[in-house]
């Protein structure tokens, strides 16, 4: 994806994500700290967005990450839980931490 911005309707349950590849990371006690290689900015994340981050070390649907993090809060309304995850994705995708994958590829 060439364009830096990111929408919500542009994250369609379809869309293939995965993480950057100019990055480096660690868990601290279930917490990840990323270092954005491109411009050396560390980035936290709290333990649900380590989950989403651990996720997409590979490419994932997005409704693959939704259905994760639903089976591991179920009390969690779908519709909301779907909102939050797009906005970290936009969030992640904004810092340069995150690939939208190209599906034609």
């Amino acid at each position: 994806m060439t364009d830096t911005s990111l929408t919500p309707d542009a994250l369609t349950d379809d869309t293939l994500v995965r993480a950057s590849d100019t990055h480096v990371s660690s868990d601290l006690a279930g917490e990840e700290v990323i270092l954005n290689l491109s411009n050396g900015v560390y980035y936290g994340l709290n333990p649900v967005g380590s989950q989403i981050w651990a996720l997409i070390q590979t490419p994932q649907p997005v409704a693959d990450l939704c259905a994760a993090l639903q089976d591991t809060y179920p009390d969690v309304d779908p519709e909301v839980l779907g909102r939050d995850v797009r906005a970290l994705l936009i969030e992640l995708h904004e810092a340069e931490l995150l690939t939208v994958v190209d599906e034609a590829a």
